[in-house]
Order: structure tokens, then C-alpha cells, then sequence
């Protein structure tokens, strides 16, 4: 059986999210979000609800990765990365 592999792509302020994190935590959400091409649905995946229906929700540690998943296009989007007391307070930047 072939597996599909997914395209990750980030929303514009997910760069600069990112440089904020300390590198050691970084280089761990970086790796976490490269396993998303091959298994956008992990076992420790939480779906968000209200306002955040139909993202996505994995940890690392005490930060959040935010992302969509849109199988049609073989694409998983990360629009937020934030540490878990900040990741549900702001609105999520799609563009």
C-alpha cells in the first residue's frame, strides 16, 4: 500500500511565531511538525471545536501546534504554534 505524503505549508505569521520559541524547543516542534507529511492524524491529535472547528491540536512539551488538514489537496496548513497559555487566547492567522 502506497501512504500518502502531505504537503506542510505555514500560515505568514507562523515564521516569526517560531524565532521566539528557544531553539532546543524549536528544533523540537520543527521535527514534530515534519512527521505531520506522513501522518497528519497522530495518535496524540486533539480536533478543536468552537471558534477553532475543524483544526487540529498536537503538544510538544508546553507549546501547541495549530493546523488544518485538507485531504483533497494532500496539504496539512499550521496557522498558530504558541506556548499552551497563549494558544487559544488570539485569533489564528489564516492569510
Amino acid at each position: 500500500m502506497i501512504k500518502a505524503v502531505y504537503q506542510v505549508d505555514f500560515a505568514p505569521r507562523v515564521e516569526k511565531q517560531l524565532e521566539k520559541i528557544p531553539k532546543n524547543i524549536r528544533n523540537l516542534i520543527v521535527e514534530k511538525i515534519e512527521n505531520l507529511a506522513t501522518n497528519p492524524r497522530p495518535s496524540n491529535v486533539e480536533p478543536l471545536h468552537g471558534k477553532d472547528d475543524g483544526l487540529f491540536r498536537i503538544r510538544q512539551g508546553d507549546y501547541r501546534i495549530v493546523y488544518s488538514i485538507q485531504d483533497y489537496q494532500l496539504l496539512v496548513l499550521i496557522v498558530r504554534v504558541a506556548h499552551r497559555k497563549e494558544v487559544y487566547t488570539k485569533k489564528h492567522s489564516y492569510h
